[in-house]
């Protein structure tokens, strides 16, 4: 696990090669099929003969809900098992990574007309109003999920209104229920000033391979819009704003590359509480060694 741009693919790749492995995406953008520049999806040949599992499985019309990924990654984890594979998960989507290890609250569905109503709100008073809202209702869920990151903010107030219950609430009943023994690695740079340039280098690369064409594809299509899980990802909200003539593209530029930025600061959040994860730098030269020679102690240990 790390955040954005720090070399995750690469090192499970170099690991699942070494080891046996497949790899499991804990991603929630590389979900959708059509969607690979932005997301910056492994190439056929980034992922180096190793097999990807929950890559390329939606479409942008449709939503990925972090059970589904629990109650996937879950089956992928014993068909690899079974067939002696080792498992190896790696992503940046921190709900996902907790949802398996710590397990999985059972809540409110989804309700569509109260869904619209808190889109229109985001859109009349703003992120900053809707947060200061769920810190009334749930601080905890307050204190945990970021102002900018208003699809987790409205999805703490949808369950509460639903409910009557604090979203926190939900999860203080969720009892682990992971039948694996987990070894786990962050990898990440210890230099952010080198993460922010490494993400604006990265973003301009990936506007260099067609990144706008490739939303324009998505615009295109006539049944996408920004309130949907897939559109709200980062860079494609700021890309589409663009082809809507919101702002221009230097501007779009910039605020893709904040946000993307944004999402790391959120990511590096959960990532200090990993104690004990083993976290290894980007960069590192022994970064493979290390994290076989921790690998080989864990299965001592086991």
């Amino acid at each position: 696990m790390g955040p954005t741009a720090s070399g995750k693919t690469a090192l499970a790749v170099q690991l699942a090669q070494q080891l046996n492995g497949e790899i499991i995406s804990v991603d929630s953008a590389l979900v959708f099929r059509g969607m690979d520049i932005g997301t910056a999806k492994p190439t056929v040949a980034e992922r180096g003969g190793i097999a990807h599992h929950l890559l390329d499985i939606l479409d942008p019309s449709q939503a990925f809900s972090t059970g589904q990924f629990r109650s996937q990654a879950l089956a992928l984890m014993a068909e690899l098992t079974r067939r002696g594979k080792l498992p190896i998960l790696v992503g940046g989507t921190m709900l996902y990574f907790n949802a398996l290890t710590a397990g999985l609250a059972v809540l409110p569905e989804a309700n569509p007309a109260l869904r619209q109503r808190l889109d229109q709100e985001l859109a009349d008073f703003g992120k900053a109003a809707l947060h200061q809202r769920l810190a009334a209702v749930d601080p905890k869920a307050a204190a945990r999920i970021h102002p900018n990151d208003p699809q987790r903010v409205q999805r703490a107030l949808e369950v509460y209104e639903l409910s009557g219950q604090p979203l926190s609430d939900f999860f203080a009943d969720a009892a682990p229920a992971l039948p694996y023994r987990v070894l786990k690695l962050v990898v990440a740079p210890t230099d952010r000033i080198l993460l922010h340039a490494i993400i604006a280098q990265r973003f301009k690369a990936m506007l260099a391979q067609g990144f706008i064409e490739e939303v324009q594809g998505l615009y295109r299509r006539g049944d996408l819009n920004p309130t949907m899980p897939a559109i709200r990802a980062v860079g494609y909200r700021q890309a589409w704003a663009y082809l809507q003539g919101e702002v221009d593209k230097h501007t779009m530029t910039e605020q893709a590359i904040a946000a993307t930025r944004q999402l790391a600061k959120r990511q590096f959040t959960w990532l200090r509480k990993e104690t004990e994860a083993l976290h290894l730098a980007t960069g590192d030269s022994q970064l493979l060694d290390k994290a076989l020679t921790a690998i080989a102690v864990h299965l001592d240990r086991v």
